[in-house]
């Protein structure tokens, strides 16, 4: 088992997303924002991101924060995760 703060658990929740829904682009986010909850393997800041397209792939992103605060972990996930967003949705503008 990956546990809930993985690549794994990213990629299904964002592919999920896709298959439960109407929508072309998903993004999912899960990691440890903190104060608690950290490891060794898993520390506080660690974040995966997945954006999975209907009828494309999923890409994923992991990224560690490091000692920042719970709301700048937070704050720094949501950019990530739209900017992953807006790359998406251009991609399929692009489409022929």
């Amino acid at each position: 088992a990956h546990g809930a703060v993985s690549a794994e658990v990213a990629r299904a929740m964002a592919l999920g997303a896709i298959d439960c829904s109407l929508a072309d682009v998903a993004v999912a986010v899960t990691g440890v924002a903190g104060p608690g909850g950290g490891s060794l393997e898993k520390p506080v800041g660690l974040v995966h991101f997945a954006c999975a397209r209907r009828g494309g792939g999923v890409d994923h992103v992991e990224r560690r924060y490091g000692p920042l605060s719970r709301a700048e972990i937070r704050a720094a996930a949501v950019m990530q995760a739209l900017n992953m967003m807006m790359d998406a949705v251009d991609a399929l503008q692009r489409r022929p």
